[in-house]
């Protein structure tokens, strides 16, 4: 009786440490916002905010986002950064329990490691669309595979999520629906490992999104269209590459462009072209530039459609090594703080008082352990994929891993083709490869553990004399 009763206390005892470990994961996640003391800010949060307000559309400024911190507001954006923790760490645990890998210690184990060795943290800590782009490829996945092994109540709250991860972002609609469509595509060869059921509610979600997305539109300037600005974007990384340039020393001579007088002035990166001051402004910016802006752009792929295609797949490859946490987050986003003061005037001394605006947030020293950990992730992770392959295991932990490097293939293709490499594009998505990695580890630690425990068992018996 008393060795029952000291193998429970032990038990308890055992079990203590992760529970109250794993409540406090909700408060670790946002750690560096209560650090800053207000939620961390971007150089696009702005935009969002306003959104609201303005009552027009602004290119890649989503609507349906802008809604969603517009209700935070009330609560200093604290309620938004519960939202995406609370929704983090539920993914986290669904997507392990769904792979028959959940035990508490192991999903501490490995919320804490992406905490401590991931953007992830940084992400949940923003007031940004990011967070969202890495947690809708996760929702979307197991929409598709997890069939029985959800309850309906977690199926209805994937889709929703789903839908609004990709009305947030038109970059992270694009991944989503290539991953659809990839699903779609590898159906015939891996059959029920892809239900139909599961494809179909995944593809759902992309059309609920865009629904989402237009109506928020229509709500807030009445107008039923799509989020503009695409064009433009493209534009300035094909001036970055110099094919802008090259298009309107063939064409000036012929045709009387906007931009014509400016061919030999065009600044030397798009961010400068199209955020600082540059004849862009001049000219009208989006509104009075869009329609040459697109007209240069589809023109110019008929003219050099090599050029395109090696530029393309240069921005590609390096918007994949792209994965520097914290661009855009430091104390110089005077559009975003320009907005909080306008529309927003109970935030302006909360925000004011917070380190990011003293320029107390430096990433110099976090990304000496971020990027190692995501490109070293990003690359075990296309080994890992590589050798399941090869043993011919398609295991839903391989289905995962080989819809997170379609991910991240998708997001540096429409990211770094349309808008340019950036750091950020990069940095939201790694972390979920991070995750997979962990979760593969988790896997060959537990067998290896497994197979210590059987192989005692046997050698007991075999070294047990016939009777």
């Amino acid at each position: 009786m008393t060795s029952t009763t000291d193998h429970l206390r032990a038990a308890a005892a055992g079990s203590f440490w992760p529970r109250l470990a794993a409540m406090a994961l909700p408060l670790l996640l946002i750690a560096p916002a209560f650090w800053n003391g207000y939620p961390l800010l971007q150089w696009d949060t702005g935009g969002y905010l306003a959104r609201w307000y303005e009552g027009y559309l602004v290119p890649s400024r989503s609507t349906v986002f802008g809604i969603y911190l517009h209700y935070g507001e009330s609560s200093g954006f604290w309620i938004n950064l519960a939202v995406q923790s609370l929704a983090t760490l539920w993914l986290v645990q669904l997507t392990l329990r769904v792979l028959g890998l959940m035990q508490t210690f192991r999903f501490v184990a490995i919320s804490l490691l992406l905490i401590l060795s991931t953007a992830l943290p940084w992400l949940a800590s923003m007031l940004l669309t990011d967070i969202f782009a890495g947690l809708g490829v996760l929702s979307l996945f197991l929409l598709v595979v997890g069939g029985q092994r959800t309850s309906a109540l977690e199926k209805n709250s994937l889709f929703v999520f789903t839908a609004f991860a990709a009305a947030t972002h038109s970059a992270t609609l694009g991944v989503l629906l290539g991953l659809c469509v990839a699903g779609w595509m590898a159906r015939p060869l891996l059959g029920r490992r892809l239900p139909i059921a599961g494809l179909a509610q995944a593809s759902l979600t992309i059309v609920a999104g865009g629904l989402m997305l237009m109506s928020a539109n229509h709500a807030l300037s009445g107008k039923w269209t799509w989020t503009p600005g695409g064009y433009g974007v493209a534009f300035g990384r094909m001036m970055q590459d110099g094919i802008v340039a090259r298009y309107l020393g063939d064409h000036c001579p012929r045709e009387a462009f906007k931009l014509c007088p400016y061919r030999n002035e065009l600044p030397a990166s798009a961010d400068q072209f199209l955020w600082g001051k540059s004849m862009f402004n001049t000219l009208g910016r989006f509104e009075g530039m869009n329609d040459e802006m697109g007209y240069i752009v589809v023109h110019s792929l008929a003219d050099y459609p090599a050029w395109q295609a090696g530029a393309a797949l240069r921005a590609m490859g390096q918007q994949l090594l792209h994965v520097a946490t914290g661009e855009g987050t430091n104390g110089w986003i005077p559009h975003t703080y320009g907005i909080i003061e306008r529309y927003i005037p109970a935030q302006v001394a909360p925000m004011r008082a917070a380190r990011q605006q003293h320029w107390a947030v430096n990433f110099d020293d976090i990304n000496w352990l971020h990027v190692p950990v995501a490109l070293a992730s990003m690359l075990a992770l296309v080994a890992f994929l590589a050798l399941a392959l090869r043993n011919r295991r398609l295991d839903d932990l391989t289905l995962l891993a080989a819809t997170v490097v379609l991910a991240l293939l998708g997001n540096a293709f429409i990211c770094g083709v349309i808008s340019g490499p950036h750091d950020r594009y990069g940095a939201r998505m790694a972390w979920v490869a991070t995750f997979v990695v962990l979760m593969a580890l988790a896997r060959r630690l537990s067998s290896d553990e497994t197979a210590d425990e059987i192989q005692p068992r046997r050698d007991r018996k075999s070294s047990t004399p016939a009777l």
